[in-house]
């Protein structure tokens, strides 16, 4: 994979970020002159979380296409497993767990690594949608039979199959940017967690009128649109480093907040119905594996096949 100026400029960029993230950090803690703080806690976790996954990251899109669908392939795999955890299942489905994480997971993760598009679009509507409840009526267990398959068929929708068009955007033949994709990853992946961080300071900051109190009562309308707007102006500004002209950069980054939004609201909404206020503990500051991806569950298939359909 090429690492051209341009790319080494953004990452460049994250770096000063996150550096910059760090010393606002220290200066806050010894201003509390040793006092206890949970929100300065709470910031220091999740930045130093932060560089810990921009490493892991960093090598991944430094090893090529391989290390990125090894890397989303590992994240599908503790997203499912924390997804599962939530909503629990009976013996009768280990069966189809099995197909599930070792089967399904790995396969679809091979096709988007072997750029194989015809079938890693369908494995998983298609095929799997009926693997597994034909796997689990095997079973002979009809107790809650069409709950217990859609939530396995679910999480392998949100958890395997729309997080795996986020490596699958490297195997795209765009015209004009051969060898460039994994800047467009970086664009994807920078607009939609930054629109979700940018979202929670605004909220902070002046968010009063809450989206839907009853399922994350940190997103607020003020929050909203202070994040959505920011993330889009950023992604606007990156435009040279993707295939689009400025404006196209505008309504893509602008689509990828949105869907970004609404992927966070309806793993929220898992949550809540559950009882939970994170997937997991994986990730120090940010709770589990699906609670730092929920936002690119939405976004990623929407932008990858916008992409592939008009650029390709």
């Amino acid at each position: 994979m090429k690492l051209d100026r341009e790319l080494l400029w953004i990452v460049g960029g994250i770096i000063a970020l996150l550096a910059l993230s760090s010393t606002i950090t220290f200066l806050l803690k010894r201003r509390a002159g040793g006092k206890e703080n949970k929100v300065i806690a709470n910031l220091d976790a999740r930045v130093k979380a932060w560089w810990v996954m921009v490493a892991v990251f960093g090598v991944a899109l430094a090893t090529g296409g391989l290390g990125s669908v090894i890397l989303f392939g590992l994240m599908s795999f503790f997203a499912l497993r924390e997804f599962i955890t939530l909503t629990p299942t009976k013996p009768g489905d280990h069966r189809t767990l099995f197909w599930a994480f070792f089967i399904i997971t790995p396969l679809q993760y091979y096709l988007v690594a072997m750029h194989w598009y015809g079938l890693f679009s369908i494995l998983i509507p298609v095929y799997a949608f009926i693997l597994v409840p034909t796997r689990s009526a095997l079973a002979g267990d009809s107790e809650h039979f069409l709950e217990r398959t859609a939530k396995i068929q679910w999480a392998l929708m949100v958890c395997v199959y729309c997080v795996s068009h986020v490596p699958a955007l490297l195997t795209l033949n765009i015209v004009g940017y051969a060898g460039q994709n994994a800047k467009l990853l970086l664009f994807f992946v920078i607009v939609v967690q930054l629109s979700d961080v940018l979202q929670y300071v605004w909220g902070k900051l002046c968010g009063k009128h809450a989206i839907a109190p009853q399922i994350s009562p940190n997103k607020t309308v003020e929050g909203f649109w202070g994040g959505t707007l920011s993330a889009t102006a950023i992604g606007t500004a990156l435009w040279w480093a993707t295939p689009f002209t400025w404006w196209q950069a505008a309504l893509f980054a602008w689509l990828l907040t949105l869907m970004g939004f609404f992927g966070g609201l309806v793993m929220s909404a898992i949550k809540r119905d559950r009882g939970v206020k994170d997937y997991g503990t994986m990730i120090e500051g940010h709770g589990g594996v699906m609670d730092r991806i929920d936002s690119l569950c939405f976004a990623a298939p929407v932008f990858f096949h916008l992409v592939r359909y008009n650029f390709t």
